[in-house]
């Protein structure tokens, strides 16, 4: 049973700089929504983060919102905040992989999402895993963004050979034998 494994959480992670992060929330559960945007202001706050939060209508709107602010404002990382539990008909299966794929393919653009949108069975489901004194996903998911952010910031002023520049401070530069070779 997954209460019985022991799941391995890496440390908080440490800024020397100020942290913004935005929650964008779908609240059609409000309950489960107001519980997870409580674990995730809780880890921004142990990190040391502030948070800024939207609500927008629903998960598939969730993206659109993470892409308009990374567009048009000023934030460091996003959280992902919704809940979506299977019903009757295949909207829930559309509802998943689509706004799943799209903070995916954000991520892979650059943009430090922790996505804690919920995709469950049943509400006892969702209960569960926004109980604030449980593993609650609204802060795992804060948890992965700022970790993003933590190696974004790591690796921020790091080269690597990129096409026909070499890895280092210059690079050698055509014409003749007079004057300046690098650049």
């Amino acid at each position: 049973m997954a209460e019985a494994e022991a799941h391995y959480t890496l440390p908080n992670p440490e800024f020397d700089r100020p942290v913004r992060m935005l929650l964008v929330v779908a609240p059609y559960y409000r309950d489960v929504a107001d519980n997870m945007i409580a674990g995730a202001r809780a880890m921004a706050q142990a990190c040391g983060a502030s948070v800024d939060l939207v609500e927008v209508p629903g998960a598939l709107e969730i993206p659109t919102a993470i892409k308009l602010a990374a567009r048009m404002a000023d934030y460091d990382c996003f959280t992902a905040i919704g809940c979506v539990i299977r019903g009757e008909t295949t909207h829930y299966d559309t509802v998943c992989n689509d706004s799943s794929r799209a903070i995916q393919l954000m991520g892979l653009e650059g943009i430090l999402i922790g996505n804690g949108i919920l995709t469950v069975e049943t509400k006892d489901q969702a209960d569960v895993r926004a109980d604030p004194n449980g593993a609650n996903k609204g802060g795992g998911a804060a948890h992965a963004a700022l970790h993003l952010l933590a190696l974004s910031r790591k690796w921020a002023n790091r080269t690597k050979g990129i096409g026909f520049r070499p890895s280092g401070e210059s690079f050698r530069i055509a014409g003749d034998s007079e004057g300046s070779t690098t650049a």
